[in-house]
């Protein structure tokens, strides 16, 4: 019997199967807009820096002056600090790799839109997507800091007054990529009420004998450090400093086994028998990169980072028979703050809490 069968008749059912029907239409309609809201709006068809820099200081001069709740919420108040970090950002952008990026990304804007398109046909300009994509780079000034900076405090009339063809292509499309948003923002709320009303009707079914859903809302998962077997071999619940260096020198330090120069340098100062990293049969999702794992005194002991093979069914299905949570031991983090950044002064102060005078 299927989900829909079971929960006739359970409370919040008549919400639950119209929201199937809302869900349905919903993907629906986000499955027919989704190849031009990939390429316009996600930019996925203007793939390269310059183009992000360019939309970004066209759509801040029309959305500063909205009030902070009617905006596009990547301009928000409290994503301002975010945003401008990100605009005056001082890293080195490279022509040639802008030019390649845009062109082949152009290229592909066009294959899947078609050449007969009116915004391809707007957006190549009668050239080729790799002469289109040299002259648009080598034409736009958004590289410069400064300007960006003059553009950004000008607003929308300095925006259009700086007739970049960067900015001005980026205008060119805009409103459709606006459009396709705004639908898919829409379509995509339809989509989690439902998702919301489903979830009701299965805990009324299910109470807690099902499973949770996995969300990036705090959680916290118990587990025990534990290894598994693999092609009918253990892997043990740790390594150690000293089976790094070996992997490394079986793979002969090629890539990506090779260790920094400060490691090989540093090896001898290092006690190799000290964990670096180990495996646990934690529940993890997607978010959970970076946080802390405590043992049952509370004590800090490691950080998550990754999870083995076997554990990526764990979105739909847990089993702790060969899914594991991987993570770096805390005395790795300390033995490498000491010896081979020489870092004592910040290794002692996480040890002690206090920091040294």
């Amino acid at each position: 019997m299927d989900f829909k069968a079971r929960i006739a008749g359970q409370p919040g059912s008549a919400d639950a199967l119209a929201a199937y029907d809302r869900i349905a239409a919903a993907t629906r309609t986000l499955s027919g807009q989704a190849v031009r809201h990939t390429l316009l709006e996600t930019g996925r068809g203007f793939n390269s820096e310059c183009f992000e820099l360019a939309r970004t200081l066209l759509r801040a001069g029309d959305e500063r002056p909205r009030p902070d709740g009617a905006r596009l919420h990547e301009f928000s108040d409290s994503g301002r600090t975010s945003l401008e970090l990100a605009l005056f950002s001082e890293k080195p952008i490279y022509t040639d790799l802008e030019i390649l990026t845009l062109g082949d990304s152009l290229t592909w804007l066009a294959s899947q839109l078609g050449a007969s398109d009116p915004l391809v046909q707007k957006v190549l300009a009668g050239k080729s997507p790799r002469d289109r994509a040299a002259e648009l780079v080598n034409g736009t000034r958004v590289r410069d800091v400064a300007f960006r900076k003059r553009l950004y405090e000008g607003g929308a009339a300095a925006v259009a007054a700086a007739n970049d063809p960067l900015i001005e292509m980026a205008r060119m499309m805009d409103a459709d990529a606006r459009a396709l948003r705004k639908v898919a923002e829409a379509q995509g709320e339809v989509r989690q009420q439902g998702h919301a009303a489903i979830v009701r009707a299965r805990q009324s079914l299910l109470g807690n004998a099902g499973y949770p859903d996995a969300t990036f809302t705090l959680r916290l998962s118990f587990g025990v450090v534990k290894g598994y077997e693999e092609d009918g071999k253990p892997v043990p619940a740790f390594t150690t400093f000293g089976g790094l260096y070996r992997r490394a020198a079986e793979m002969k330090n090629r890539p990506p086994f090779d260790l920094p120069p400060l490691w090989e340098k540093r090896k001898r100062y290092l006690d190799l028998a000290t964990p670096m990293d180990f495996v646990s049969t934690c529940d993890l999702i997607g978010g959970n990169s970076g946080s802390p794992v405590v043992n049952r005194a509370g004590e800090f002991v490691g950080i998550i980072f990754d999870g083995n093979l076997q554990s990526l069914p764990w979105d739909e299905l847990y089993s702790d028979q060969q899914g594991r949570s991987i993570s770096v031991h805390s005395a790795a983090i300390l033995e490498a703050l000491s010896k081979v950044y020489r870092a004592t002064d910040l290794a002692q102060e996480l040890v002690s809490g206090r920091r040294g005078r």
